[in-house]
């Protein structure tokens, strides 16, 4: 499955996550912390998609109500 998936209320523009069989394939962002990004995208492939979840929803971004990880969450949660 491949979920594209507009964020909002964040530096990134759109995501790309390729989920197979409940586990993350790969994640590609287009936009935001291009470095923190892709160490994020690394760290996530293999995780099994609730765990991501878990871990990621509810993180902030300075001020803001979400973050790029949080958008993922929510993402994410397309694939449940």
């Amino acid at each position: 499955m491949t979920i594209q998936y507009a964020p909002k209320g964040t530096c990134s523009r759109a995501f790309q996550i390729e989920v197979e069989e409940g586990t993350i394939q790969s994640v590609q962002v287009i936009g935001g912390c291009d470095g923190n990004l892709k160490g994020l995208s690394s760290l996530l492939k293999g995780m099994k998609v609730e765990e991501a979840i878990q871990r990621m929803e509810g993180i902030r971004c300075g001020g803001k109500p979400t973050s790029c990880p949080d958008q993922l969450a929510q993402a994410l949660k397309t694939a449940l």
